[in-house]
């Protein structure tokens, strides 16, 4: 059960947390294709606060699989509920849409499709194979959900060789329960260690702060991700999308951020990105250098 503040005991926004409005041509022309074609992409379904600097800048992250989850995370804006039919010509409409968007490096990521015996595995291996057909010179990140650590599953994923393979552990051990319901903090560590071990060659995972963690947890979670030779890591503000999911704990300041960027880069991480308004996908084109 999510533990909830009450609306009226919500801290406010420091002066950091400040949203651009996206805007600018090339924004408007890609707003205009996914509205048009009806695309999931993770930029409106999560409400990212980075849509218009990413958008301009020819990184755009795709939802496969539908828009409805069957995981129900606190965090996560994406709808919980029963997913529709797997629409098995997805992988083509996606390629198709990234050709048309002109994109240069494309993050596909997914709901959770615990109902499918195949975890949606099939239709992800389709994806990147159509993406690469049709846009031979586009990059990739593919940013995957646990499986439930089924290897077979994720074995299709490692098979069609993305440039980044990212899996975010969201939070720190002891909240994971709490953030993140139907997931696992060690079945996640597992997950990303199996990548590395089986030749992916750039992993990343990401986590947020401000949901309760306490400083030696988040220097903890950040030794665990480097056991695992994850390459890189992304660290940014939890920030509430609804009043019906969980409440902010605290606004980490920026100061902290660079702390922390400081603490990982230090460790031995090859990129890192820390910040208020950090997202998972956020500058990820340059995560592939």
């Amino acid at each position: 059960m999510k533990v909830l503040e009450k609306k009226e005991n919500r801290i406010s926004k420091p002066k950091w947390i400040r949203v651009k409005l996206p805007t600018g041509k090339k924004y408007s022309n890609l707003r205009g294709l996914v509205s048009k074609h009806n695309l999931n992409t993770i930029c409106t379904s999560g409400s990212c606060p980075n849509i218009g600097e990413c958008w301009t800048e020819g990184t755009a992250t795709f939802m496969i699989l539908g828009n409805i989850c069957t995981r129900s995370c606190g965090f996560c804006g994406v709808k919980t509920g029963r997913p529709n039919h797997v629409d098995w010509q997805e992988p083509e409409k996606v390629a198709q849409s990234i050709n048309k968007m002109k994109i240069k490096h494309a993050v596909i990521t997914s709901v959770d499709r615990d109902d499918l015996k195949d975890m949606g595995s099939i239709i992800w291996a389709e994806t990147v194979n159509a993406i690469r057909r049709l846009n031979p010179d586009t990059t990739l990140e593919t940013l995957i959900p646990d499986f439930q650590g089924n290897e077979t599953n994720l074995n299709r994923i490692i098979k069609v060789s993305p440039e980044v393979v990212s899996h975010n552990l969201e939070t720190v051990r002891r909240l994971t329960r709490e953030v993140r319901i139907q997931a696992k903090y060690d079945r996640s560590l597992n997950v990303l260690k199996y990548l590395k071990k089986r030749g992916v060659n750039r992993t990343k995972s990401g986590i947020m702060l401000g949901l309760g963690e306490k400083e030696d947890e988040i220097y903890e979670t950040l030794n665990d991700l480097i056991n695992v030779n994850v390459d890189i890591v992304t660290m940014g503000q939890y920030l509430q999308p609804s009043k019906n999911h969980l409440a902010v704990n605290n606004f980490v300041a920026p100061e902290k951020f660079q702390e922390y960027r400081e603490y990982a880069l230090n460790l031995g991480f090859k990129h890192v990105e820390s910040g208020p308004l950090v997202r998972s996908s956020y500058k990820a084109h340059k995560h592939i250098n």
